[in-house]
């Protein structure tokens, strides 16, 4: 009799016990996120869903000549997903010095614009060239897609950035070679021009493969 009363009360220190390692963990998560100035309760499945169905990459990278002969052209792509009724994206481009640790966008024509499909899209594909590059430098292009329902809203998002471009100085010759001054976000600085952009896009019904 001993023994089979003390099973609830050990089921209960078991119910009691997991729902304290589920609240610790929830505040330790948020602690986190507060750590970091955001708070995301976002469930862990919606997060692993968003990393599917986008993608961002480098299409060409010319890293010589002058700096009006140099250029990037990356490409994003994105496949509907259930509900979608119509897809965009925008696409960013980064630009990150020798000196820095972290990028930091660029102004040009055309950039940091959303883009979006036509109804009953499958598959959404946008280019984008960004030329007339300083160096050395490195460039990326930050992606964010979104899917929108028949009424507009946004059923899912991601976010993607490519590989980095890297525009080299040029070789040492016997002549001295100005340096350029990096672009500046809204301008442009003395002896430099702002990176210009030109973008063309693509859509179609069915998936392909191969």
């Amino acid at each position: 009799m001993l023994h089979r009363s003390s099973l609830p009360r050990r089921r209960s220190a078991r119910v009691l016990l997991s729902l304290f390692a589920c609240g610790a963990l929830m505040v330790c998560v948020a602690q986190a996120s507060a750590a970091t100035g955001q708070v995301d309760w976002t469930p862990l499945a919606a997060q692993t869903d968003a990393a599917g169905g986008a993608a961002a990459t480098v299409e060409q990278c010319v890293t010589t000549g002058e700096q009006t002969d140099r250029s990037a052209t990356f490409s994003a792509e994105m496949t509907a997903v259930t509900g979608t009724a119509r897809m965009a994206m925008r696409i960013e481009v980064q630009e990150r010095l020798p000196s820095e640790e972290l990028f930091h966008t660029v102004s040009a024509p055309g950039l940091g614009v959303w883009r979006g499909s036509a109804p009953g899209v499958k598959i959404y594909q946008y280019v984008k060239q960004i030329t007339n590059l300083s160096f050395p430098a490195g460039y990326r292009a930050l992606v964010r897609f979104h899917w929108l329902n028949d009424k507009g809203y946004v059923i899912k998002r991601a976010e993607r950035h490519t590989l980095e471009c890297v525009q080299p100085a040029p070789a040492a010759t016997s002549a001295p070679v100005t340096p350029v001054a990096p672009v500046t976000p809204g301008g442009t600085t003395a002896g430099s021009t702002a990176p210009s952009s030109s973008s063309s896009s693509s859509s179609t019904t069915t998936t392909t493969t191969g």
